[in-house]
């Protein structure tokens, strides 16, 4: 029989809804981060970089492309004999065939995957945070504690307290009470959505709350075993750890990068970040463009002037375009004379000749203020924007739009044009 000490589970299934038109057509983890990378590439560098070579990703949502980006695991080194890398999307079963209907289920309809390695621990990762993290140290405080449950929790700002579940803990690090999402928070401590279960618990507790409609770790799960004695530690993670749920916090995490000494730094040879490479040409930089503070995509040829961005690869900027502040994912073009401030535009977008991206005086979005904020213009995957336009900030676009999208060439502040059945 196989006996791994220690698999992962990574939850990838999410639709990242608040992330708006970017996630319309992926899901959330297959969404470009840095140039280079996807945001699952985290975690699965995380689990190779730590010595666990045995990681179930769990799909649902949009998950061509995510599949095609995991692929076999290559590029991790989680293509395996034993172990490795499996993708497990929901599937049809004798009875009770069901989606995943909230992150506990999704664990507990792949509970027969987990039985086959017979581990003795398993860990619990979301596919959607940026971080570097070693989980053997974890495990490492995990037996020492005698915990049955760890927790990874980081501390953040007592005003963002509400936004996520906190923990409350001894003197020891023991949980003594949990708070999801309080609206008055007494502990700065966050979950980070990252768990060590005691294998036989894990098995034991999903059983028991199997009809649990939307059974979720932070809301069921964790209470369930924490009521009946089971002991939770906190375990304090000290590094860098952002989570990219919004897309405020999207762009605030990859202009981070460009600092001059980033707080996160990407490119540690001890704690590399592995993503799945395309062969292509290196960059072109014309002798007329100029560009400062840039991380640069291979293939990608720039005419014009860039300041402060995160440019994918195959991306075309061509002669007079003035692009600031901005994230151009792969495969975009942007047309001569063009002027773009604070964009977040997603891959196989074309954006015309003469366009200006993030004109006039900010205003809230009419549809979605809580989505499509902080002055941020969201062009959604495969977008086209027709040559001469203005369009505002807290703007939303997405799909193939006119010149007739536009009256008098211009869409506002705060205005949403979404063609062709494009979900928002």
């Amino acid at each position: 029989m196989i006996k791994k000490e220690m698999i992962a589970m990574l939850l990838a299934g999410g639709q990242g809804s608040r992330l708006g038109v970017l996630t319309s057509k992926l899901a959330k983890p297959a969404v470009a981060f840095g140039g280079k990378y996807k945001i699952i590439d985290f975690p699965l560098s995380n689990c190779i970089n730590s010595g666990i070579d045995t990681v179930g990703v769990l799909t649902q949502y949009q998950p061509l492309r995510l599949n095609q980006h995991i692929g076999i695991g290559i590029p991790w080194d989680l293509d395996r004999n034993v172990g490795g890398v499996t993708v497990l999307p929901p599937y049809e079963k004798s009875e009770n065939t069901d989606w995943y209907t909230g992150t506990a289920n999704a664990i507990y309809q792949n509970i027969d995957y987990m039985e086959y390695y017979n581990p003795e621990y398993v860990l619990i990762l979301s596919g959607d945070h940026i971080y570097k993290m070693d989980y053997e140290m974890m495990l490492d405080y995990h037996k020492s504690s005698g915990a049955d449950i760890t927790i990874a929790t980081y501390e953040v700002p007592m005003e963002e307290a509400s936004r996520f579940g906190v923990v409350i803990t001894d003197d020891t690090g023991k949980i003594t009470e949990f708070e999801e999402k309080p609206e008055h928070p007494r502990s700065n401590k966050a979950s980070m959505g990252i768990y060590i279960f005691n294998w036989k618990l894990l098995k034991e507790s999903l059983q028991a709350l199997s009809e649990q409609p939307n059974c979720d770790f932070g809301k069921h799960v964790i209470p369930y075993c924490h009521e009946r004695g089971s002991k939770v530690c906190a375990y304090e993670f000290q590094g860098y750890w952002k989570d990219v749920g919004t897309l405020s916090s999207y762009w605030e995490a990859n202009m981070e990068l460009i600092d001059i000494i980033p707080e996160f730094n990407l490119y540690e040879e001890f704690w590399r970040i592995y993503t799945k490479n395309d062969t292509l040409p290196p960059q072109y930089l014309s002798a007329d463009s100029s560009i400062c503070g840039t991380i640069i995509g291979e293939g990608t040829e720039i005419y014009g002037q860039v300041r402060n961005c995160v440019i994918g690869s195959g991306v075309t900027i061509e002669e007079g375009c003035d692009i600031r502040d901005s994230i151009i994912m792969n495969n975009v073009t942007i047309g001569r004379d063009s002027t773009v401030r604070k964009a977040i535009i997603a891959e196989q977008s074309t954006i015309g000749a003469g366009v200006e991206l993030g004109a006039f005086e900010e205003a809230p979005n009419k549809e979605k203020p809580h989505i499509y904020s902080d002055g941020l213009v969201a062009i959604g995957e495969g977008s086209v924007i027709p040559g001469g336009v203005r369009v505002g900030k807290n703007v939303a676009i997405a799909g193939i739009t006119t010149i007739d999208d536009y009256p008098d060439g211009i869409l506002a502040s705060g205005e949403t044009l979404i063609k062709g059945g494009e979900a928002v």
